[in-house]
C-alpha cells in the first residue's frame, strides 16, 4: 500500500490545497539555500534551521531535527534540493511518529465507551465552536449519535453558534440561559446523552485565558461533575489551536494544559497560513497527539491527522 493508500483522492487533495502556503514558503527558502552547493556544510544548516523557525516549527524542535541532519550529512556527501527534501521529510515523520499514538483513520471513537464524551477547549476565535460542528457532522456521517453541549455561557455568540451548527447537522443542542453556571449545562448535557443513547457527547467551553486560576477552577468543576453522571468522564479533552498565530499558539498550548488535562489536539486554519509547521513543534513539544487539522471553511476541511500523508504532502513524495 502507498504512504497514501488510506486517504482518498479528495482528502489528499484538500490536504495539498491547505498546506499549499506552507510548502510553497519552505520549498521557496530551501531551493534558494541548496542552489550551487554539492554538500550539506555548515551554512545549509544555520539556513534551513532559520527556515524551520520561521515556519514555526519552534526551537527546541528544529534543533533535533538539525542535529538528526547533521549525523546524515556526515554519510552523504552530495545533496541536491530533491535529496534534502527527502532526508527533511524521513527525519520529520521520524520524529512525529516517536513523539506520538498510532493514526486513526477516520471520524471513530472506542467501541467500548458509550457515550464517548469530549470536552473541547481553546481561546475564543482559535476555531473551537466551529471544529465541534464539524466533528458533529462527521461523527454523524459515520453512523453516530451525536449530542453537543452549550457550556460557554459567557458568550451569547457562541451558544447561537452552537445552535445553528446543531440545527445544520440534525444533533441536539443542550443549552441553559447566558450566565448559567457552565458544569450544570454539561451535567444535564450528559444526562439527557445517557438517557437518549447517544454514542458520542462534545461539550464546548469558554475560551478565557486572562486568568489561569479561574480558568483552572472552572475546568476541575466541570470534569468533576461530568463523572457525577459518567465516572470516567470526559475521555477526550481536545484543545484547539489556531494554527495561523504560529508561536502564540505554544504559548495556548502551555496555557491550557497547565489548566487542564489536554489529551488530543485539532489545529485549525492552516489554509490561510505560510505556518504549518506549528503542526510539527506542538506535537513534538507537548507529547501529545495531534487528532485533527483544519484546512478551510468547509465540512470536509476537517480532517483526521495523518502524519506521514502530513510530511509528504508538506516536502513531496
Amino acid at each position: 500500500m502507498g504512504i497514501f493508500g488510506f486517504l482518498s483522492r479528495e482528502k489528499k487533495e484538500t490536504l495539498d490545497r491547505g498546506l499549499a502556503r506552507t510548502k510553497e514558503s519552505v520549498f521557496a527558502k530551501l531551493a534558494r539555500t541548496i542552489v550551487g552547493k554539492r554538500r550539506i556544510d555548515d551554512r545549509i544548516l544555520d539556513d534551513l534551521e532559520e527556515i524551520l523557525i520561521t515556519s514555526d516549527v519552534g526551537v527546541e524542535t528544529t534543533l533535533k531535527i538539525i542535529s538528526r541532519i547533521q549525523k546524515r550529512a556526515a554519510a552523504d556527501r552530495y545533496v541536491t534540493t530533491d535529496e534534502m527534501t527527502a532526508i527533511l521529510r524521513e527525519e520529520i515523520a521520524a520524529l512525529l511518529t516517536e513523539n506520538s499514538t498510532e493514526d486513526a483513520e477516520d471520524f471513530s471513537i472506542p467501541v467500548d465507551l458509550r457515550p464517548y464524551v469530549i470536552m473541547v477547549v481553546g481561546v475564543n476565535g482559535a476555531g473551537k465552536t466551529t471544529t465541534i460542528g464539524k466533528l458533529a457532522c462527521q461523527f454523524k456521517k459515520n453512523g453516530l449519535k451525536v449530542c453537543l453541549g452549550a457550556a460557554d455561557t459567557f458568550r451569547a455568540a457562541a451558544v447561537e453558534q452552537l445552535v445553528a451548527w446543531g440545527e445544520r447537522t440534525g444533533v441536539p443542542v443542550v443549552k441553559q440561559k447566558m450566565g448559567s453556571d457552565p458544569a450544570a449545562v454539561a451535567y444535564d448535557t450528559l444526562r439527557s446523552a445517557k438517557a437518549g443513547q447517544a454514542d458520542v457527547v462534545i461539550i464546548d467551553t469558554a475560551g478565557r485565558l486572562h486568568n489561569k486560576i479561574n480558568l483552572m477552577n472552572e475546568l476541575t468543576k466541570i470534569r468533576q461533575v461530568m463523572k457525577k453522571v459518567i465516572p470516567d468522564a470526559p475521555h477526550e479533552i481536545l484543545l484547539v489551536l489556531d494554527g495561523s498565530t504560529g508561536q502564540n499558539a505554544f504559548e495556548q498550548a502551555r496555557q491550557f494544559t497547565a489548566a487542564t488535562e489536554v489529551n488530543a489536539l485539532a489545529v485549525t486554519k492552516l489554509d490561510g497560513t505560510a505556518k504549518g509547521g506549528v503542526v510539527i513543534g506542538i506535537s513534538d513539544h507537548f507529547r501529545i497527539p495531534v487528532k485533527y487539522i483544519g484546512l478551510g471553511e468547509g465540512l470536509e476541511d476537517l480532517q483526521v491527522f495523518n502524519k506521514r500523508a502530513f510530511v509528504n504532502s508538506l516536502f513531496g513524495e
